[in-house]
């Protein structure tokens, strides 16, 4: 994942992947997924957070 340099093909692939979803769910389905994926970024957004302090301060960018 580290070569996914360019933001505007990066926005557009996860758009083409939230239409996609969408059109397959229902609205109470869409629902449920669209909270269970904002727990999940939150939750790897804590993890990443974390491993970073937790680094060697030398290892820090």
């Amino acid at each position: 994942m580290s070569n996914s340099c360019d933001p505007l093909a990066l926005t557009t692939a996860i758009n083409t992947l939230a239409v996609a979803i969408a059109e397959t769910l229902s609205d109470d389905d869409l629902s449920l997924t669209a909270a269970m994926l904002t727990q999940l970024g939150d939750t790897l957004a804590t993890i990443a957070v974390q491993r970073d302090v937790c680094k060697d301060p030398s290892e820090r960018v």
